[in-house]
């Protein structure tokens, strides 16, 4: 059974998260590929992001855990990629809803809001989850379009 590649990114402010969160997963059955920043000092979070979301959009990679100060900056640069949904997750039911409904392929973490323990239990809803498809892959399809 292949593993699930993760591709893990961060700024700064979100080291700390990545660092333990990327030990859980090579703790488990993931795959692990760290895209950095690889310490606490002040990074431009885009320079992470970029390369991330490249490495998804061409099947290198199967999912991104982003983490940043709030979340936003990750998710803003990764959704600049066509073939990226990265959601904003802050609790365990929108991660659920992120995978279900939307079919996100990376995840974004607000590791100034939300606790370690808090951001296990959002990956681990986000990687057991998967796509509904039925009523939702016309609208998950409308996303790339333009």
């Amino acid at each position: 059974m292949n593993k699930t590649k993760v591709a893990l990114g961060a700024d700064h402010a979100g080291y700390e998260l990545k660092e333990h969160l990327k030990d859980i997963l090579n703790e488990s059955s993931y795959e692990t590929v760290d895209f950095g920043t690889n310490s606490d000092q002040s990074v431009d979070y885009p320079d992470y992001v970029h390369p991330l979301a490249d490495s998804i959009e061409k099947g290198e990679q199967d999912i991104g855990i982003l983490v940043c100060g709030s979340g936003n900056g990750v998710a803003m640069a990764a959704n600049k990629h066509k073939n990226i949904r990265a959601a904003l997750c802050w609790t365990n039911e929108v991660a659920e809803l992120a995978r279900k409904h939307n079919n996100a392929n990376v995840l974004c973490l607000p590791s100034r809001q939300i606790s370690k323990e808090d951001a296990e239990k959002i990956l681990l809803a986000f990687l057991n989850t998967s796509f509904e498809g039925g009523r939702h892959v016309n609208r998950v399809q409308k996303i790339s379009e333009c």
